[in-house]
């Protein structure tokens, strides 16, 4: 049976070998969204299995606004996977660098490569786009002529474009980590190592700093942070964590640890970390909690 993936894009886009890569043996149906937003809502509704959205990149940094989305929705993060992200210039095979007046991406990618765009003359337009994939097949589709779009290499191969420039981005190891969204099930994945939580402090002097020392103090590895203001409540923050660590129900116990330390807290996923070789394994085990 195919399996409903929602991602922001359409096929042969980042987020499509980001399902590629999560789901290597499975047969799957793209759902494909115009917005982040939209693919956490066919998750919520039920219109998809699973969704798939990018957090953060190495360049950029957290994609913010998905950090909100993964919150308020009725679903956990399942897995991630992280892709060497390299981009290339394409346009029709008429084209060459200089017939080039303007170039299209989506508001993302674009910031990947800002040093590069900031080389072209003034009056050459940057247009932010719906995502990588669509904007080089609308070039394909309408025969637009100088125009060129910045998505991957698999891009311009899916749609015919020819590749004007290759590997612009700012930095040339360019990351992009990706989750697995689903709803919540009762069985866990197997072998879990990793862990997204949520947490909002009382104002008291070293409340952030009583938290670090407790996981510190049982051996729970902090590897991101992130603060986002609350909605509502002017300059009150949540922050948003990943930690590893090496047992799981150990990992619970100091949840409930740090329940009694904060005001607020949450965990928005338990999963592995993305290792290649354990990829298939990975969505065996959330298929296997799906069924």
């Amino acid at each position: 049976m195919s399996l409903k993936v929602a991602i922001q894009g359409i096929e042969s886009s980042f987020h499509h070998q980001a399902v590629q890569k999560l789901f290597p043996n499975e047969e799957i149906t793209l759902l494909s969204c115009d917005s982040f937003e939209k693919v956490t809502t066919a998750v919520n509704n039920s219109n998809a299995d699973f969704g798939v959205i990018a957090i953060e990149n190495t360049i950029v940094g957290s994609i913010l606004p998905n950090y909100g989305l993964i919150d308020t929705g009725n679903f956990e993060i399942l897995a991630e996977t992280v892709l060497n992200i390299q981009m290339y210039v394409m346009a029709l095979e008429s084209e060459s660098i200089h017939d080039i007046k303007e170039i299209h991406s989506h508001p993302v990618a674009l910031l990947q490569c800002r040093d590069y765009l900031q080389k072209f003359p003034p009056q050459f337009k940057v247009i932010e786009g719906k995502d990588t994939a669509s904007e080089a097949k609308r070039i394909k589709d309408q025969n637009l002529t100088g125009v060129a779009a910045i998505a991957g290499k698999q891009v311009a191969e899916k749609f015919g474009l020819k590749i004007l420039d290759s590997n612009i981005q700012d930095i040339k190891e360019n990351h992009t980590r990706f989750v697995l969204l689903g709803k919540k099930e009762k069985k866990r994945i197997q072998e879990a190592d990793k862990a997204s939580i949520k947490f909002v402090l009382e104002h008291n002097v070293g409340s952030l700093g009583n938290v670090l020392n407790l996981l510190t103090t049982f051996n729970i590895n902090l590897t991101k942070i992130q603060s986002l203001p609350i909605v509502g409540k002017p300059w009150q923050y949540a922050f948003f964590v990943d930690v590893v660590f090496e047992d799981e129900n150990f990992f619970f116990e100091v949840m409930e640890m740090l329940k009694k330390t904060v005001k607020e807290s949450k965990i928005l996923g338990v999963y592995k970390q993305d290792e290649t070789h354990c990829q298939a394994q990975f969505s065996n085990a959330i298929l296997n909690g799906k069924q």
